[in-house]
Formats: structure tokens, C-alpha cells, sequence
């Protein structure tokens, strides 16, 4: 049984709400990356002390880890999680709800990582250093070559690997894992 579950993915793809979701159907700890990584105001977390917060986050026996920062901890979780999900969902999926979530969260001013506050205008502008549209445009073909690369790499065969590149797929899978985790616990 899986107890150690990595969930990464594209800004958007739905990393926290589905690992969320595998936490509380196996009663384990969530941790979020993001909520590890940003200090206020959007500070980035000094590089040892993130890692020495994932080492501490992950030493347990069961977790959910929602995020990537794969160049900075994936030697610490990838070989401990015995299953990594990977969120691979179209950017005509993605694009949008990070749109509509950054403005939903703008509108409400949610506090987000301590007492960041999301900025809404600069996420859109793709030329913008700050913009999580421009980044994730950047970032996805490095991240799928790297994620197609572990999918292949015999050093990570450890963990099953389940690669989902539609929401359908992900509601197929999270109803079939509430489903053989109710069968247990029953």
C-alpha cells in the first residue's frame, strides 16, 4: 500500500488538491512545498533550511508531498515515496484555472504561505519575471522531459509512477483509490 506519495505538476494541474485529497483518505500528513518554501512577501526560504524542513517533513512513514522543486529536494523525496503521481494535464487545462485561481484569490485577498497575498496582474504578464502563466509556458517542456526521463530511469523504480494527463483520468483515479482504501480500512 502506498503510503509515501509524491504529487507533482504544472502550475494549475491540481497538485495540492489532489494530494490533499490522498492525505485525508489515508490519514497521513500533507505537506505542501510552497507553504515550506515562501517566507512573506514572497521571500524564497534559504536553500538548506527548505531542504532540512522537507528532510523533517518526509522522515515518517506515511506523507503526501504536493509540488515539484525538483532541483532542490528531489533527492529526498523521490527515493522514499513509493508512489509519485504526476499531473501532466494540457496547458488548455492548466492556463486557465491558474488564471481564474489567481484571480479568485486576488479578489479575496486570501493569504497564501504565511502572509503572501497573491498579485493577479502580474501573473498574466507572460513577459514578467514574477508571472506564473510565463513561468509555467518556460517551465513545461524542462519539467515533462524530466518527468519522462524519471519515468524510464531504473533508479527511481522504487515507486509506481501513475502519469495522468486528464481530469478524467485524475477523478478515475482518486475514486478508485478512496475505493481500495475504504476496502481496507473496512
Amino acid at each position: 500500500m502506498s503510503r509515501r506519495i509524491q504529487v507533482m505538476g504544472q502550475s494549475g494541474s491540481g497538485k495540492s488538491t489532489l494530494g490533499l485529497r490522498l492525505a485525508e483518505v489515508l490519514g497521513v500528513p500533507h505537506v505542501e512545498l510552497d507553504a515550506l518554501f515562501w517566507l512573506p512577501n514572497w521571500v524564497e526560504r534559504d536553500g538548506d533550511e527548505f531542504r532540512a524542513m522537507v528532510a523533517a517533513a518526509t522522515a515518517g512513514d506515511a506523507w503526501v508531498v504536493s509540488g515539484n522543486y525538483s532541483g532542490r529536494v528531489r533527492d529526498l523525496t523521490w527515493p522514499r515515496a513509493s508512489m509519485v503521481v504526476w499531473l501532466d494535464l494540457p496547458l488548455y487545462v492548466t492556463l486557465p484555472r491558474l488564471i481564474a485561481r489567481s484571480w479568485r484569490r486576488w479578489r479575496q485577498r486570501e493569504v497564501l504561505w504565511g502572509t503572501n497575498v497573491e498579485r493577479f496582474w502580474p501573473q498574466l504578464a507572460v513577459w514578467d519575471a514574477n508571472s506564473l502563466v510565463g513561468y509555467s509556458l518556460r517551465a513545461r517542456p524542462r519539467f515533462r522531459a524530466l518527468m519522462l526521463g524519471a519515468l524510464a530511469d531504473p533508479e527511481w523504480a522504487q515507486a509506481r509512477w501513475i502519469r495522468l494527463t486528464s481530469q478524467r483520468e485524475v477523478d478515475r483515479f482518486l475514486a478508485s483509490f478512496m475505493a481500495e482504501h475504504a476496502e481496507r480500512s473496512a
